[in-house]
């Protein structure tokens, strides 16, 4: 009689309810290759949902730490093999989360084997599926920035992975991120050749604009250029992911910064603003209003609908804020029927006909702070202003619409301690 031909790279199974709690005694040996037979075994059975639930609840994750640690980088790439394929459940997730693992888990981030490497990226990526796992990973945020200009370009799927762990991370915490430089490691990641690590830059780049530091980051890194481009990707993700972070980003107007002193001569106060243009101001000097309607008026097969209304929604939104300044809303009234043609399309998706009529309506509506010459000191015609008013005392600030780098207040009333430099910039900071 024939005996069974035995797996030399897998450990012997024992049935039914016996299986797991054998082999775990199993790794006990002192002998290497008897511990990486085990842990292949264990990766067969674990992808029963019931083995899986005996390896949780039997308490046996504990037993892992020490091969974690272990000697061999075969051992430890096993290992955290297992552990990725227990995490493919939420159970798994949980435990892992509530176990001691985690600490030498992240040490194995800078593992000389990449195997071993590539395993905790797959692990930690599934535990930030969670609130809570993204929530406990935000202390390790500086190291995978750090990990993301260090790992090999040609290892596509750990920085694929980097990134969407880091995507979801900075959803719900962005200072760690934007504390270790995250905007412009990230921003050299957008001109990747891989469309898939170009799609998860963007997408951990939208998340990082949405707080006023990201958006000032993503400007002063002069990222908005590239952003621009990656609209006209062939990835639809990647042109979605770019909108997102232009919509974010054009929402600011930094009316002016004060380099130095401020200084009043003869009720005059003279502003030179020296910093880079904010979010709005380089988006119209990039001319990103013709590709931006292009992304909302291009028609696309019905398949192609579902992934397409990120995009459309980032764009109309884009559009709504660049339509709040007199420049932007120039260029966009001579196509305004595209837009209400999409605002009143009966068959059109209800969130993006309500988005596309608000950009029709701000886009057509009157100028909403008060802008009009100022004829009487000012007779150049293109000269307009806006009154700022302080206890009682009225300011009016002067600008030419051809060139806003620089700006001047003008006062009728005497200079007020009461309405001093400072209060009067942030309110026109905070109004433009």
């Amino acid at each position: 009689m024939a005996r069974p031909v035995m797996d030399p790279s897998r450990a012997p199974v024992a049935f039914g309810q016996r299986a797991v709690p054998q082999l775990f005694e199993q790794l006990q040996q002192p002998q290497s290759d008897t511990r990486q037979r085990v842990l292949t075994s264990l990766c067969d059975l674990i992808h029963e949902p019931e083995r899986l639930y005996q390896t949780v609840n039997g308490g046996f994750l504990g037993q892992l730490k020490d091969l974690l640690m272990d000697e061999d980088p075969s051992v430890r790439a096993k290992t955290c093999e297992l552990l990725h394929l227990l995490t493919a459940h939420s159970t798994g997730r949980q435990a892992l989360l509530s176990s001691s693992l985690l600490p030498p888990l992240s040490q194995l981030l800078d593992d000389s084997s990449i195997s071993c490497r590539r395993n905790v990226h797959r692990v930690l990526n599934r535990l930030s599926l969670l609130p809570a796992g993204a929530e406990a990973l935000l202390t390790l945020v500086p190291k995978l920035l750090l990990k993301l200009s260090e790992e090999e370009e040609d290892d596509e799927e750990v920085q694929v992975l980097l990134l969407s762990t880091l995507s979801r991370c900075s959803r719900l915490d962005t200072l760690p991120a934007l504390a270790s430089d995250g905007v412009s490691l990230l921003g050299q990641k957008l001109s990747h050749r891989s469309p898939n690590i170009r799609r998860e830059a963007a997408a951990v780049l939208m998340a990082l604009s949405v707080p006023e530091e990201g958006k000032l980051q993503v400007c002063d890194e002069a990222l908005l250029p590239v952003l621009i481009g990656l609209l006209q990707d062939k990835d639809v993700e990647v042109q979605a992911n770019a909108a997102g972070v232009i919509m974010y980003t054009v929402i600011i107007t930094r009316a002016c910064e004060i380099v130095g002193q401020v200084f009043v001569v003869t009720e005059t106060l003279k502003v030179t603003c020296e910093s880079p243009p904010a979010g709005k101001q380089q988006c119209l000097d990039l001319d990103v209003i013709p590709i931006l309607l292009h992304m909302v008026t291009k028609n696309e097969e019905e398949e192609d609908a579902k992934e397409r209304k990120a995009l459309i929604m980032y764009s109309l939104q884009a559009l709504t804020s660049l339509a709040e300044v007199p420049k932007g809303r120039s260029l966009l009234l001579p196509r305004l029927p595209l837009l209400t043609r999409r605002s009143e399309a009966a068959e059109e998706d209800r969130d993006i006909r309500k988005a596309a009529q608000t950009a029709v309506s701000v886009t057509s509506s009157a100028i909403p702070l008060k802008y009009k010459p100022h004829s009487s000191s000012d007779p150049d015609p293109e000269v307009c202003m806006v009154e700022v008013r302080f206890d009682g005392f009225v300011w009016k600030l002067c600008w030419k619409q051809t060139n806003c780098d620089q700006m001047w207040f003008r006062t009728a009333s005497p200079y007020s301690e009461q309405c001093g430099p400072d209060q009067l910039l942030e309110s026109v900071n905070a109004r433009c």
